[in-house]
């Protein structure tokens, strides 16, 4: 069992996939601060300060200043802003991808284009045999 794990593991797909998830994890990470540390603030100073990620409905009784004086009173809420930002964060790393991915079959595509007007070299005994040719025709 141990070995059929082993052969598994080591196999190049599952390592490919193994580094795609781990830098997949750190780009989330860098597409989260962009949205957070650069596109929000811009976004608040277009529409005066509203930050949607703060944005919650309060579940029961009472009322709090902000989301987190809810959230440290121990409050159910409802925190639609922080998902309106998820999938904001989702949009912007699916268009991201798409623009990796549409120039990666740009690249494969001038790729192929390259070897199909390249002609294969002839093969090394028509080579040699021309050679002869060409030496006893002189």
């Amino acid at each position: 069992m141990f070995k059929e794990f082993k052969e598994f593991a080591l196999k190049g797909n599952v390592m490919d996939m193994a580094v795609g998830i781990i830098i997949g994890g750190a780009f989330g990470k860098i597409i989260a601060s962009l949205v957070k540390d650069v596109l929000m603030p811009v976004i608040g100073l277009f529409t005066g300060g509203f930050d949607v990620s703060q944005k919650y409905i309060l579940l029961g009784e009472g009322s709090f200043e902000s989301l987190a004086a809810a959230e440290e009173a121990g409050a159910a809420v409802l925190k639609y802003g922080a998902f309106i930002m998820s999938v904001f964060d989702f949009v912007i790393i699916a268009f991201v991808i798409f623009m990796m991915i549409r120039w990666m079959n740009s690249l494969r595509r001038k790729e192929e284009k390259a070897e199909e007007a390249a002609p294969p070299p002839p093969p090394k005994e028509q080579v040699l045999l021309e050679e002869i040719r060409d030496l006893l025709a002189k």
